[in-house]
């Protein structure tokens, strides 16, 4: 490289070309294993992974891909449960310039088999749980499936994941990824039928896990304890932020309240990101036996309402509070920030970093603050849009008269006067009784106050006067009795006149999906023969 002596233009010369251009997320971790040879970067159980070494598997694991016929763009899906395979893995086809593609695991198997063909995919990954589960759909695998990866016992057509990695180079590979390349496809949370699926580049990641790690208060400190399924973008929400950070991701292959607080005094844990239902387990089991949960600095709550009796109780046991976020993995992202909670229990805060938000009216005009429409976005962490949908990403965009375009979120909300985002409802659940819109969500956080409930939904099931009616499905906490007609009556009680329920219907459980969101298509399917008057 030259050097100017000159001031002014020539300097300006050399300032330029000594920027290098802004890494993406292969390059941002192997620099961490390069400067931080003693530090854990990955925790599973009783193995304990530094950060050179968690680098050299996952490119291992990269060269591995490569030199079996893996290029980039490549789909590659990864249908495993949590553990460090998991991540090698989905760190490895990232380094490799291929396209991971997280499978639900609750998903059944022509759901598996329809995303595998819908994202096309070259290879798939598997850990020993999931490996009869894959040879038992076999015969209907894509046919430009070329390579078959398990972390369990392999024979013909399988490669286990240390033979795949034998011999393969420590170092990142040169793949010269362009920053619109493609980095991971997830589909939408549905266990049913096909999702869509959801594109993601290496800059949009990337600059995601920027933003959410500010939002979230991570950094190289961070002990980061996962729960949930690492298929879910909850678990990408912690796992990227963590990783961005340099810190330490702390693996459970599924949850429980108690090991939650246990892990959580023994590792000094510092971040989590999980959904209502096991905050509200959590709450429950330190109300039995109190547990040290100092270390906590940040946790997130996401995935479906928060409701203010628990976030209330969430700031009382945790001295960090909670952090509700608002989102959708197609790139919608609000933060409601624990010194912003008091006297907005039941807002989601504001606008991520760099994001915008609206309100769109029934004629796609921008309503102004404090009136309810749909949710819609713009900024840098959208997604690009939808994989092989063209027509589903239409449907999700909103163009303004400037010409730029908003994601659509289906949700219903409005911002008051200070900015805050409240969400009133799902568009497609809101229940439409009398010409009137009423919205679920708003009788749920009423049924739920009650001692005996521990679990609520509200759906609109037909009516023969007013065409649709709320009627409640409640799980009742365990040993408790209760009886529907008193508690129809206290819930009416306490509703306004349009929103009162025609019925309650006691039930074992709701059906949710990984991520905590009730299937309430589910429910309406269940129920949807009822008439009432």
């Amino acid at each position: 490289m030259s050097r100017s002596s000159t001031s002014g233009g020539g300097r300006g010369s050399a300032v330029n070309e000594l920027a290098a251009p802004a890494p993406l997320l292969p390059e941002i971790l192997a620099l961490h294993g390069r400067w931080q040879p003693g530090k854990e970067a990955v925790v599973d159980g009783g193995r304990r992974v530094c950060w050179p070494e968690f680098c050299a598997a996952s490119h291992r694991f990269a060269h591995g891909l490569i030199a079996r016929g893996i290029t980039r763009g490549d789909r590659v899906a990864v249908v495993m449960s949590n553990g460090f395979p998991m991540v090698q893995a989905l760190f490895g086809i990232m380094a490799a310039g291929a396209v991971s593609v997280p499978i639900n695991l609750s998903v059944a198997d022509d759901s598996l088999l329809a995303m595998l063909r819908d994202a096309d995919v070259a290879a798939v990954v598997v850990t020993a749980d999931q490996q009869a589960r894959l040879e038992r759909v076999s015969a209907s695998l894509p046919g430009e499936m070329r390579l078959l990866i398990t972390a369990g016992d392999a024979a013909q057509p399988w490669i286990d994941i240390d033979a795949l990695c034998h011999s393969q180079p420590d170092g990142l590979p040169e793949r010269n990824l362009a920053d619109d390349a493609l980095i991971n496809i997830i589909y939408s949370s549905g266990t049913t039928g096909l999702p869509k699926g959801i594109a993601h580049t290496h800059r949009g990641r990337r600059d995601w896990a920027y933003d959410l790690a500010i939002a979230l208060r991570y950094d190289g400190a961070a002990r980061t304890l996962l729960t949930i399924g690492l298929y879910s973008n909850i678990s990408w929400v912690a796992m990227l932020s963590t990783l961005l950070c340099g810190g330490t991701l702390v693996i459970h292959p599924r949850f429980d309240a108690r090991e939650f607080l246990a892990t959580t005094r023994r590792e000094r844990i510092t971040h989590t990101a999980m959904v209502p239902m096991q905050f509200q387990r959590v709450i429950e089991s330190l109300r039995e036996q109190p547990c040290d949960v100092s270390s906590m600095r940040a946790m997130m709550s996401c995935g479906s309402p928060l409701h203010e009796d628990l976030k209330r109780e969430l700031f009382e046991r945790f001295p960090c509070g909670i952090i509700e976020l608002y989102g959708l993995t197609e790139g919608i992202i609000t933060t409601l920030q624990p010194e912003d909670a008091e006297g907005r229990w039941s807002s989601v805060g504001r606008p991520l970093l760099g994001t915008d938000l609206c309100i769109l009216g029934e004629d796609d005009r921008v309503l102004p603050r404090g009136a309810s429409g749909e949710i819609a976005s713009r900024g840098r962490i959208a997604m690009p849009g939808y994989w092989r949908r063209e027509d589903a990403t239409r449907e999700a965009t909103y163009v303004d008269e400037q010409g730029r375009c908003w994601l659509r979120s289906g949700d219903i909300g409005y911002v008051d006067e200070q900015g805050f985002l409240y969400i009133v409802d799902r568009k497609k659940d809101m229940i439409l009784s009398g010409g009137q819109n009423i919205y679920p969500q708003d009788i749920e956080a009423v049924l739920v106050r009650h001692e005996a409930v521990d679990d609520v939904a509200v759906i609109g099931l037909p009516s023969v006067r007013w065409g649709e009616t709320p009627v409640g499905l409640v799980v009742a906490k365990p040993g408790v009795t209760t009886e529907t007609s008193k508690l129809l009556q206290w819930a009416n009680a306490r509703l306004g006149r349009q929103q009162r329920l025609a019925d309650i219907i006691l039930l074992e459980q709701l059906p949710r999906n990984p991520n905590g969101k009730i299937l309430k298509r589910e429910l309406r399917k269940l129920y949807g023969e009822r008439e009432y008057d």
